[in-house]
């Protein structure tokens, strides 16, 4: 049994791969904040849950494991640009500080998810593979691509090191987050028909769905070394590259109810297409997921009740209410507690 360590694995995709490693026979070490809570990852014999900040992970948490995925972030582009130090420090230092840890401690392979926003706004006509010139416009994407930076040149013969690049990730997690596109328009038509939409609508954007991309993760658990080693894959498809507004009426069109289409807010000047030929040709891979199955399978999931619209589900919000819940207590606090106080014996 492999031992897997999963950073920030009870957010958005690791409450999505932690279960699908688990299926596949692994061992794993869920390492997190959790300020989303424990209850996103299931109850199982192989998993130990790490409740610690990755800026402060201790040797010893590798030992024993073969390899990393390491998902943890602040996410995403709003939640970067208020907490722009943080974004650095988790984003870029601690998942270099991951990799060179996991390689003193005799972990053979390390796979870093960044994201295709690092390729930042690209001319129409072009379409950008991964040796294309990166155009970062935000701290995450920044962020990003300094961790690659930092963490491919450890790759030689001993330390498999690689590095995905996400295209925007859509479809139903039991850490759903409805500040993503089309998780967002899809709650838009569920809660009134109306898909809201970043103007004008014709930005290029690639889009993947979680379980396509943690099916890449696993894939590259086995792929082999001299296949994977020191290079970075795009993970998405050509069919899920989009234009916004094209995107806005596909899901439209998915949907069992009438859907209206409501503009709003500056331009988004984020627009890029993106090649995914060759992690295709590398891997055999192809994504199986369409937008429109994901908006379907978002909205017939809300419709059970199995998933709410709650601070929880919009990333910058919710950590926004965990800064503001924070300060009150520690206002209001006293000698350990607030009204129960540690050592008081009356």
């Amino acid at each position: 049994m492999k031992t897997i360590l999963v950073t920030g694995a009870g957010g958005y995709i690791g409450s999505v791969l932690v279960p699908k490693l688990l299926g596949k026979g692994y061992k794993v070490k869920a390492v997190d904040r959790f300020f989303f809570g424990t209850d996103k990852l299931p109850q199982h014999p192989d998993l130990v849950l790490i409740r610690e900040d990755s800026r402060r992970l201790k040797e010893e948490t590798f030992a024993g494991v073969d390899a990393v995925i390491d998902l943890v972030a602040i996410s995403n582009d709003p939640s970067g640009e208020l907490f722009q130090e943080a974004t650095y420090q988790i984003n870029h230092i601690s998942r270099v500080s991951t990799a060179l840890n996991a390689k003193k401690l005799g972990v053979k392979r390390y796979i870093l998810p960044s994201s295709c926003s690092i390729y930042g706004f690209q001319p129409p006509e072009m379409i950008v593979d991964e040796t294309s010139p990166t155009n970062p416009l935000t701290t995450y994407a920044k962020a990003n691509e300094m961790a690659e930076q930092g963490v491919l040149p450890l790759a030689d013969d001993t330390f498999t090191a690689v590095v995905i690049r996400q295209a925007t990730v859509y479809g139903y997690s039991p850490r759903i987050r409805f500040d993503l596109a089309i998780n967002g328009m899809t709650l838009g038509v569920w809660q009134n028909g109306v898909i809201p939409l970043m103007r004008d609508g014709s930005q290029w954007r690639p889009f993947v769905h979680v379980q396509d991309t943690t099916d890449v993760m696993c894939l590259l658990l086995e792929a082999k070394p001299e296949v994977i080693n020191g290079q970075i894959f795009n993970v998405g498809s050509d069919s899920n590259n989009y234009q916004l507004g094209k995107l806005a009426e596909e899901v439209a069109g998915a949907m069992p109810r009438k859907v209206n289409i409501e503009w709003y807010g500056a331009p988004d000047h984020r627009s890029y297409r993106v090649s995914f030929d060759k992690i295709e040709k590398a891997l055999q891979w192809k994504g199986k997921w369409t937008a429109a199955q994901g908006a379907l399978e978002i909205y017939n999931a809300l419709e059970a009740g199995e998933v709410t619209r709650m601070d929880q589900t919009i990333t910058l919000g919710w950590y926004n209410e965990l800064v503001k819940w924070h300060r009150i207590i520690e206002d209001v606090r006293l000698y350990g507690g607030i009204i129960d106080l540690e050592g008081t014996k009356m």
